[in-house]
Order: structure tokens, then C-alpha cells, then sequence
């Protein structure tokens, strides 16, 4: 069996990309910050790790890392990411959309998606 061991995130705003996305997902760091990167693990180790790995401005070229957020809540998560530093990004939903696009501190776009009874 293979499953998602970690997503890493390559990031300008380091401490803040760390601190939101500890916060939206209540993990934890695996290990204390070492040479500007860090992995955030579910502190109940069901869901994958994701790793921060900071980068300088200059001469990098931007990849980008797509994450879906499945909840049952969908409304109250979206306010409270918004609460903690995410923006509102201006997709164009098609009809009946069950997602949310938002994007992180740094830029980065994520989906809160509407899911019944997540467990």
C-alpha cells in the first residue's frame, strides 16, 4: 500500500506559511525548525505530513501545490482560514460547486471542499 508521506510546500513567507498552516490544520511540528524547514504532522497520525522548505525571492521559479480541505463545515472553516491569514481568490464556480477556492499567506491556492460527515 502507498499514501501520501508528505506534501512540501516551497515558500517566500516562511514564518508565516508554517504558522497558518499549523494553525488551519491543528498539527504540530515533527521536529524543531532546522536550516528553514520544518514538517507539520497530524498529532493523531492520520493525515499525510506537510513540509515548509523556505526560499529567497531571487531566481526562484514558483511550482505550485494544489491541497483540497474536506469538511463538513464548510462556511464556518472558510471564515476561520480567513481569520488566520488566507484571502479569498476570484475563481469562476460552476454551478453547484461544492468547493471553496481561498489562497494561503504566500500565495499558494487550496480548495475548502464540502463533504458530509468527515471522519
Amino acid at each position: 500500500m502507498i499514501k501520501i508521506g508528505s506534501i512540501v510546500i516551497h515558500c517566500c513567507e516562511f514564518e508565516r506559511m508554517v504558522a497558518f498552516w499549523q494553525e488551519a490544520l491543528h498539527y504540530v511540528p515533527r521536529e524543531p525548525v532546522s536550516d528553514n524547514w520544518v514538517v507539520l504532522r497530524d498529532p493523531e497520525g492520520h493525515g499525510p505530513n506537510v513540509s515548509f522548505q523556505a526560499h529567497d525571492r531571487s531566481g526562484w521559479r514558483r511550482s505550485w501545490l494544489h491541497l483540497d480541505l474536506y469538511t463538513d463545515r464548510q462556511q464556518e472553516e472558510v471564515n476561520r482560514l480567513l481569520t488566520i491569514g488566507a484571502k479569498q481568490y476570484p475563481w469562476r464556480y460552476p454551478e453547484n460547486a461544492d468547493y471553496v477556492v481561498l489562497q494561503d499567506p504566500d500565495g499558494n491556492l487550496f480548495c475548502v471542499v464540502q463533504r458530509p460527515q468527515i471522519s
